[in-house]
């Protein structure tokens, strides 16, 4: 289930960088919210993976990264709230945030690096 989660979360992770590439760009319209909203089907369903592994027999204890994979489920988590708030400004019309998007992208992006560090070492 973990290599599940891994898999998912860095289709997710591509996802997410082009979207940021499309919304950044000046001059530039929104991007499809169709894309947008594969973007977070995929990331909940890597993230709800990696939860289910959680409840396996515990990794990398030996190595010291027993806690790696709590840690990415807190940081995943924390970023698929501040996707739920880039949803909320969409449907109300209002341009998403550069501010936003950055502490987003930087909570999933640390998550995912916690959880790559997890899959190697162990």
């Amino acid at each position: 289930m973990l290599t599940a989660a891994f898999i998912t979360l860095c289709i997710a992770v591509l996802l997410g960088a082009g979207l940021a590439f499309l919304h950044l760009r000046e001059g530039a319209a929104r991007p499809a919210w169709p894309l947008g909203a594969l973007h977070g089907l995929i990331a909940l369903g890597g993230l709800g993976c990696l939860l289910l592994s959680l409840r396996g027999p515990p990794r990398g204890v030996a190595q010291g990264t027993a806690s790696f994979a709590m840690i990415a489920a807190v940081l995943l988590a924390l970023a698929a709230l501040f996707g739920a708030a880039m949803v909320a400004a969409r449907l109300r019309q209002r341009r998403i945030t550069n501010t936003l998007i950055g502490v987003h992208a930087t909570l999933a992006v640390g998550g995912f690096a916690v959880l790559l560090a997890y899959v190697l070492a162990g």
